[in-house]
């Protein structure tokens, strides 16, 4: 067996029937499947036992959150890759064919982000992977512009957790999703830590997903959701960033959290952000920061270059995006 695909649901009974069809129509049949069930209330567990009896179940006593569901998963997979794959999307029959392909032809590469397409607009991106800027924001790639953008494969930041696949024995060397997060930023956190050892992240344009995206959280803009990702990028930059790096872009990172402040303060979530924003302040000792050795000073330098290349890079691409899709 070469891959297992790890699907995290909480409450997705109604999305599972097309995501697990589409796993079974798979041109590529050398992978498993495990659902690991964060204690569903709407009938998921006796949905899948009634209905697909043949794909493991692991079943939690609570709602621990999506990285403690995929680290579960990822420890209990003995393939050399893995998949994490979200309840709400379909996959093209050749996703997984395409994304073996990808990993596998450098050993170097950890993670593979595929091409996230809008399910109920499929003429338009959802993702395709992640950037990360100087600013602290965490940019969805592409996000509503056209897919005849990003054809070809390159370089990433991180790879949307939604719909990537993963080299197995890498999480040994790095460590796993960071369950402090709970929800949301941890791709992008176990994508920078993998960087700071000095592995790629890379995308894939030929694996193609069709997303519905906030399936679990229910929108794109919530208070759960503002106040969890605020907190998240706390801790990312914590972690990440040793205390040189956070001198040096302390005044991007301040105007970065000024304007996201007055963006949700528009939008009626300028008090969750601040709480979040807060929570992570507090509960920052928590987290395990990366040690810094000399031997990856290489890898932190070049990793700043991305994020100010980034952060013009996302200038150019909302200017694209709003104007020219």
């Amino acid at each position: 067996m070469k891959v297992t695909v790890i699907i995290p649901n909480y409450n997705g009974k109604h999305f599972m029937k097309n995501c697990l069809e589409s796993l079974m129509k798979q041109k590529f049949e050398d992978f498993k499947t495990i659902v690991i069930d964060n204690c569903s209330t709407d009938g998921s567990l006796e949905y899948l036992k009634e209905d697909y009896p043949e794909i493991e179940v692991i079943s939690l006593d609570q709602n621990y959150g999506f990285s403690y569901a995929v680290n579960l998963g990822i420890k209990r997979s003995k393939t050399p890759y893995v998949i994490l794959l979200n309840n709400d999307t379909v996959v093209d029959q050749n996703y997984i064919k395409e994304m073996v392909r990808m990993i596998e032809k450098n050993r170097n590469i950890f993670s593979v982000s595929s091409k996230m397409i809008q399910l109920y607009n499929p003429k338009l991106i959802d993702s395709a992977g992640d950037l990360y800027t100087v600013l602290g924001w965490g940019i969805c790639r592409g996000a509503g512009r056209s897919i005849r953008n990003y054809t070809k494969g390159d370089r990433i930041f991180s790879a949307c957790a939604g719909a990537a696949i993963y080299r197995r024995e890498v999480f040994d060397k790095i460590g796993f999703f960071d369950e402090n997060h709970f929800a949301y930023m941890e791709d992008i956190d176990i994508g920078y830590r993998a960087k700071i050892f000095g592995f790629d992240n890379v995308f894939c344009p030929t694996a193609h997903v069709f997303h519905v995206g906030s399936g679990t959280s229910g929108s794109k803009y919530n208070s759960f959701k503002v106040k969890l990702s605020a907190r998240n990028s706390i801790y990312l930059i914590y972690k990440n960033m040793p205390m040189l790096q956070l001198i040096i872009n302390s005044i991007p990172l301040a105007m970065g959290y000024l304007l996201k402040y007055y963006f949700f303060k528009s939008n009626g979530f300028g008090e969750d952000y601040k709480a979040g924003l807060k929570e992570g302040i507090q509960t920052i000792k928590k987290c395990k920061k990366v040690k810094f050795t000399l031997k990856h000073l290489r890898f932190y330098m070049l990793i700043e270059g991305e994020l100010i290349l980034n952060t013009f890079s996302y200038v150019v691409d909302w200017v694209k995006r709003k104007f020219h899709r």
